[in-house]
């Protein structure tokens, strides 16, 4: 069943929706990940107020993960290789509106530094987008990557949490996110966060490892500056969305 929805949206590609009353559909081609396995822990931090902006996202209207079809299919694979071993995938972004991308980068050139000690402690945030931290332009809008980690079933968590903890900390210092030890938090714009840093602890590296054996034998491929970022190899669209996400 469609929630009600305050307000109406409407797609990039211009349809609107029939009832003002009612979320639009989503485009043909695009699903959201709990229908196709709600077994799956979402965590869409861009729909909160704890992430880098300290705010919502342009064009985060639910914390829902949406993506083209393919790429949650391939994740509902992914999440049955780990079924008798007390895992559990978590997501934490997965289609992003172009929208939010350009929010993004707005962002790096605005003063505000409140949540500088957690997520870029050690770099300056103009300096995120040259980098590779940030992108111009996100793969995250063709509707086939995807932000992941791996946690155990029934681990707590908080992602609302007020307090900002060093995201480069030791497991148990920073903030608790409920996944196995990755040797950084999500979102973590720091060297450390680089699939093969030196700095990550051997339980932290094999962890990286595992995860990325596990995503590329579902067709995803891995980001070098980011442990959590997976690319579907054969995403099925070649240009960027930008309609918002809407209440499931």
């Amino acid at each position: 069943m469609q929630t009600k929805n305050p307000f109406v949206w409407t797609l990039a590609f211009g349809l609107l929706a029939g009832d003002a009353g009612c979320a639009a559909p989503l485009p043909k081609g695009f699903v959201y990940l709990r229908d196709v396995d709600p077994s799956i822990v979402q965590d869409i931090r861009y729909a909160g107020s704890h992430n880098f902006l300290a705010r919502p996202a342009d064009g985060y209207h639910a914390a829902e993960c949406v993506l083209a079809e393919p790429a949650a299919a391939a994740l509902k694979k992914a999440q049955e290789k780990l079924a008798g071993q007390n895992l559990s995938l978590i997501v934490w972004d997965c289609y992003r509106p172009a929208r939010a991308v350009r929010d993004f980068v707005r962002w790096t050139t605005d003063p505000d530094q409140r949540m500088k000690a957690e997520f870029f402690p050690r770099i300056e945030k103009t300096r995120l987008v040259p980098l590779g931290y940030i992108a111009a332009r996100s793969r995250h809008s063709l509707g086939g990557t995807v932000d992941v980690g791996i946690i155990a079933v029934g681990a707590a968590f908080d992602s609302t949490a007020k307090k900002s903890v060093s995201c480069i900390l030791p497991k148990g210092e920073r903030l608790d996110d409920g996944t196995i030890d990755f040797g950084s938090g999500y979102d973590c714009f720091d060297p450390v966060a680089n699939v093969g840093n030196a700095e990550v602890a051997r339980t932290a590296s094999d962890n990286r490892r595992f995860l990325s054996e596990l995503m590329a034998s579902v067709g995803f491929k891995p980001y070098a500056m980011e442990w959590w970022h997976f690319e579907l190899r054969d995403a099925p669209f070649a240009s960027e969305f930008d309609f918002e996400i809407p209440p499931r």
